[in-house]
């Protein structure tokens, strides 16, 4: 299993955070919506979809909301055109960026991106300068009570889940597995009764990069905080590394 460290903390922080900014339904649903249109909307047939109602749920998005905006991807109701977008770059530090956008209006939301990296002095790269260093993973947050490393583990491997990694932090699990694993993670969670505070497929980075000073860490977390609070901006990775001595003196800022 993977260590844990200050930066951990923060992760786990900035998503609690982050969640309580209200953001997460307009996101999900339209994940929901990109989902539906492209592959149909039974869950049990989409793949992609189902992942989106699992999150939804996770989220405590009420089962109406969730109806309507499958409805709207397929035409039932009438909603907007979404297509996805992915910009790639550098941070302060030479951290790598991956933006994931859903939007209706290309142009603006190439615009407004691209003044975001501007405005943080980070630089946008050619789709595929950035993404190789990161791969799909299914990615599952479990919380409270049943945050514990052995039991999820052994929950895990008898229902025959082949599990890359679990690590727990201030009462927080992280499960991370191959990202056809996604269904089956999910489904044995579920059976066991266990709670998923989050759930998505991610990109997770091959290699991290370590900032060496405060200014460079806080010059990336503001910067990755713009980009998330954009409303076309669906999800940011990055392959920022915080070390502990840095972490330390960043726990009350965040």
């Amino acid at each position: 299993m993977s260590g844990h460290n200050k930066w951990s903390s923060i992760k786990h922080k900035k998503g609690a955070a982050d969640a309580k900014r209200g953001k997460i339904f307009s996101r999900v649903t339209k994940e929901i919506m990109m989902a539906a249109r492209e592959g149909g909307g039974d869950p049990e047939l989409n793949a992609r979809l189902r992942q989106a109602v699992i999150a939804a749920r996770a989220a405590n998005m009420p089962n109406d909301n969730i109806i309507r905006a499958i409805k709207k991807a397929t035409g039932e109701i009438a909603g907007p055109a979404m297509e996805e977008i992915q910009y790639e770059g550098y941070a302060a530090g030479g951290v790598a960026v991956i933006v994931h956008c859903l939007t209706d209006n290309r142009n603006r939301t190439a615009a407004d991106v691209r003044s975001l990296f501007t405005r943080a002095n980070a630089s946008m790269a050619a789709n595929g300068a950035v993404s190789w260093m990161f791969h799909r993973k299914s990615r599952f947050v479990v919380e409270g009570e049943h945050a514990d490393e052995e039991k999820l583990m052994e929950l895990l491997l008898d229902a025959g889940v082949d599990v890359e990694d679990i690590s727990v932090d201030d009462g927080t699990a992280e499960i991370i597995g191959a990202p056809d694993a996604f269904g089956a993670i999910a489904a044995a969670l579920e059976k066991a009764g266990i709670p998923i505070s989050e759930s998505s497929v991610i990109m997770a980075p091959e290699n991290t990069t370590a900032v060496s000073t405060k200014e460079d860490a806080k010059k990336v977390l503001r910067f990755i905080e713009a980009l998330e609070d954009y409303d076309d901006v669906q999800v940011v990775y990055s392959n920022l590394e915080i070390p502990d001595e840095l972490a330390v003196q960043l726990e009350g800022d965040v």
